[in-house]
């Protein structure tokens, strides 16, 4: 895939697909705690100043657990992502940075397969939802977390 650059539209709000509907906005989902803080440590400019104000972010350019919202790791490295195929040359950082350019206004070629790869995390969802009580935030903890990279709010759950 050809590594296009794309223009922000303004921060007008842009319509998702139907079948794409997020907990989570980018910013919500710094603030509370994903990746360990390692992902966009370095406050790319792309993104809204405002994202990274309450962002729970590392300062050494490694991955904390105690900064994920539910104090586990629940990240493969990116050498893992990569070797699976999951990684695009448009995004190299991954799902989150392509939700991040999505939600920002980007469309390309690559929606429909990222789409695809959050709707298959439902499958996480439902395990939750079977095996835990509402409200039981110490219940599957890693799962909480894996879910909470994918924009779902499982504090709902």
């Amino acid at each position: 895939m050809i590594n296009k650059p794309y223009f922000k539209t303004g921060m007008k709000k842009i319509k998702f697909v139907p079948r794409f509907s997020p907990d989570l906005t980018p910013k919500e989902m710094l603030e509370l705690g994903v990746f360990g803080g390692l992902y966009f440590s370095d406050k790319p400019k792309e993104f809204p100043r405002n994202w990274f104000l309450k962002a729970k972010l590392s300062s050494d350019g490694k991955r904390h657990k105690e900064l994920n919202y539910f104090g586990v790791n629940a990240s493969q490295p990116l050498s893992v992502w990569k070797a699976k195929g999951w990684i695009n040359s448009q995004d190299p950082r991954g799902w989150f940075q392509w939700y991040c350019r999505y939600y920002m206004g980007r469309r390309t070629d690559d929606d429909e397969r990222q789409i695809k790869r959050w709707h298959n995390m439902q499958r996480h969802v439902s395990q939750i939802k079977k095996n835990c009580r509402v409200g039981d935030e110490f219940c599957r903890p890693r799962q909480r977390q894996a879910i909470l990279h994918w924009a779902y709010d499982s504090r709902k759950l």
